[in-house]
C-alpha cells in the first residue's frame, strides 16, 4: 500500500457554513462520508483506510455544528438545504466535480437530499440506518407530537431549544455512553423494557438508558474522543438539525414524492428502530430508489452500523463502489 493511501490528512475547507473540517485518506474517485447524531468524522474511522486501500479518496466531514466545522449561531442555519450546499462546496474545495456520498443516521438523510437536490455533484448515494423516504405527508412536528401516547417522542423533545442541552451538557460523557448503549445490539434495553426513544412526562431521555458497561464497539478511548468534541462545542449545533425539520418540509416542497435516480445502496440494522419503524419506506424502494443497486438488513445489528460491524460494512461499501460506472 502506498504512503498516499495510508496517510490521514485533516483539512479545513471553505463552505457556506464558514468552514468544514474533514479527514481524508487515499487517492482516486472521491467518496464523501457524512456522520449522524451525536457523532463526528470519527465514526468513519474504520472505513477511511479500507476505502483508501481499495483505490478511493475517502473524506469524512464534521457536519456544520460539530467538531472543528463552523457552528453558526442561528438555528435556521442548520436547515437541510444549507447542509446540502456544504457538501457540494466540500467536493469543489477538494478539486473535484463529482463524488459518491454515503451517510449514516442524520447523515443518511443529508446524503439522500444531497443526491436529490444536487445530482450534478453527487453521482451515487449510500444510506446507512435511516431509509430514504421522500418528502411528503403532514408537517413533521405534527406527526412527532402524535407519537408515544402519554409519552413524548425523542424528536419532539430535541426540538425545543435548550431543553436537551440542559440534560446533556452537565454530563456529556455519561449521556453519550448511555445513548450509544441504548441503540447498540449488545447493550440495548430488552424488547419488553420501556423504549429509549420516548420520554415520560416530566422526565429525561437518559432515564431509560442502560448503565454499567459500554457497547463492545465503543472503547473508553473512543468515548473520550466523542466526549471531548461535544464538551468543547456544546450540543446546540448538533441538536439544531432536529429543530429544522418543519423548515426542511417547507424548503423541499418542490421535491414532494421525488425519487432518487442515481445508483444507490441501503444498509440497515435488524435491531435498529430506524429500520423497523420505516419498513414501509424500504418496501417502497422500487419506486423511490429506482436505481437501487443493493439493500441489506444486518441481522442482530443495532444502529451504529459502521462501528458495530465495520468489516461487513466495509465489504458492502467496497463491493457497491466497484459496481458503479466510472
Amino acid at each position: 500500500m502506498s504512503k498516499q493511501a495510508t496517510a490521514v490528512t485533516h483539512r479545513l475547507v471553505s463552505s457556506p457554513a464558514g468552514r468544514i473540517h474533514l479527514v481524508e485518506q487515499g487517492a482516486g474517485p472521491l467518496v464523501l462520508l457524512v456522520h449522524g447524531f451525536p457523532e463526528s468524522w470519527y465514526s468513519w474511522r474504520h472505513q477511511l483506510p479500507v476505502l483508501a486501500a481499495a483505490g478511493y479518496r475517502a473524506a469524512a466531514i464534521d457536519v456544520r455544528g460539530y467538531g472543528r466545522s463552523s457552528k453558526p449561531g442561528d438555528t435556521e442555519a442548520y436547515r437541510m438545504l444549507e447542509l446540502v450546499e456544504d457538501n457540494a462546496a466540500v467536493v469543489h474545495a477538494l478539486g473535484e466535480q463529482s463524488a459518491v456520498i454515503v451517510g449514516h443516521d442524520w447523515g443518511s438523510a443529508i446524503a439522500a437530499n444531497s443526491a436529490l437536490v444536487r445530482p450534478d455533484v453527487f453521482r451515487a448515494v449510500g444510506m446507512l440506518s435511516v431509509p430514504y423516504a421522500p418528502r411528503g405527508g403532514p408537517r413533521p412536528s405534527k406527526v412527532f407530537a402524535q407519537l408515544g401516547g402519554n409519552e413524548e417522542f425523542y424528536v419532539s423533545y430535541f426540538q425545543e431549544p435548550g431543553r436537551a442541552e440542559a440534560e446533556i451538557e452537565p454530563d456529556v460523557r455519561g449521556w453519550l455512553a448511555g445513548f450509544y448503549a441504548a441503540l447498540s445490539a449488545d447493550t440495548m434495553p430488552a424488547p419488553n423494557a420501556p423504549g429509549p426513544h420516548f420520554v415520560s412526562r416530566g422526565g429525561r431521555l437518559r432515564d431509560r438508558f442502560p448503565t454499567g458497561r459500554l457497547p463492545i464497539w465503543l472503547s473508553e478511548n473512543d468515548l473520550d474522543v466523542y466526549t471531548g468534541e461535544f464538551e468543547r462545542t456544546g450540543m446546540s449545533g448538533a441538536l439544531n438539525r432536529y429543530r429544522n425539520m418543519d423548515r426542511d418540509w417547507e424548503d423541499l416542497a418542490d421535491f414532494d414524492g421525488a425519487p432518487i435516480t442515481q445508483p444507490s445502496l441501503f444498509i440497515g440494522g435488524g435491531l435498529d428502530a430506524s429500520t423497523t419503524w420505516m419498513d414501509d419506506a424500504i418496501k417502497a424502494y422500487p419506486t423511490t430508489l429506482p436505481a437501487l443497486v443493493s439493500s441489506h438488513i444486518l441481522d442482530g445489528c443495532g444502529h451504529w452500523l459502521q462501528q458495530e460491524r465495520p468489516a461487513e460494512i466495509n465489504r458492502l461499501l467496497t463491493d457497491w463502489l466497484a459496481s458503479l460506472p466510472a
